[in-house]
């Protein structure tokens, strides 16, 4: 067989390989002016009569997209989520405008015009840094994302303005070691009894003897935090709210 016919045959073959055969993929995209690293895991059977759910994560300081995809990659699996994980634009943490809502907006709209993901089920979960981003996100973009879970993550009482504008009283599940030096219990608490007393129903898991390290208990921290998830769906399509931050 001649050569050229072998590498085309190749070609072909590498083509018709779903993109989950390939587990997580690495990509970069151009968004807001800056090259811009996700990670990406599309579960198996991904049709557009059964479009699946999407779950972003935002990491922690200090780490990438690709820590927090690597606990999730089996449920997601399992569950036929549709993942990704970006890097901030920055190793120190995540800051708006930079890395939301816009970027994130951007992002899922990329992402929704390649694969037929449920626009109605889009979530986030986010660690440490990545989870008090996930929540202002949330607040910010309460009619856009259907529901948020975090671990190790709190609002200041600062935040009493941004939770009250929030347009949608969107679900948020919290979860918190009674020892994580980081995010200290009374603050992870008074967070929850700010969200709740603007008419919230914030959830809060208190992990007895757990401290701030998150990877340890992954799979535990995830699956309850994917039961909460997965019950939560905007009644309408999403809508994006712009904002102009100084």
């Amino acid at each position: 067989m001649p050569m050229k016919r072998i590498i085309l045959l190749v070609g072909l073959l590498l083509a018709s390989i779903p993109a989950s055969a390939q587990q997580v993929q690495k990509e970069v995209t151009n968004l807001g002016g800056h090259a811009r690293a996700y990670y990406l895991f599309i579960p198996d059977k991904l049709t557009k009569d059964h479009p699946a759910p999407l779950l972003v994560l935002l990491h922690g300081s200090g780490r990438n997209g690709a820590s927090l995809m690597d606990k999730w990659k089996d449920l997601a699996k399992k569950e036929g989520i549709v993942v990704v994980a970006p890097d901030a634009l920055t190793t120190q943490g995540w800051a708006s405008p930079v890395d939301g809502p816009d970027f994130l907006h951007d992002l899922i709209t990329e992402l929704l015009s390649k694969y037929p993901i449920d626009s109605r089920r889009i979530y986030l979960f986010g660690h440490s840094a990545g989870a008090s981003f996930a929540l202002y996100m949330a607040l910010y973009e309460s009619e856009y994302f259907a529901a948020a879970a975090i671990h190790a993550g709190a609002l200041t009482p600062r935040d009493g303005p941004i939770v009250e504008m929030a347009k949608r009283r969107i679900p948020i599940h919290i979860a918190v070691g009674t020892v994580d030096r980081f995010f200290p219990l009374t603050a992870v608490r008074a967070t929850r009894d700010m969200l709740n007393s603007n008419g919230f129903n914030a959830q809060l898991v208190e992990m007895p003897d757990h401290d701030h390290w998150y990877y340890d208990l992954a799979p535990k921290i995830n699956a309850t935090a994917w039961t909460f998830l997965k019950e939560q769906k905007l009644a309408d399509e999403p809508r994006y709210q712009k904002y102009n931050f100084k």
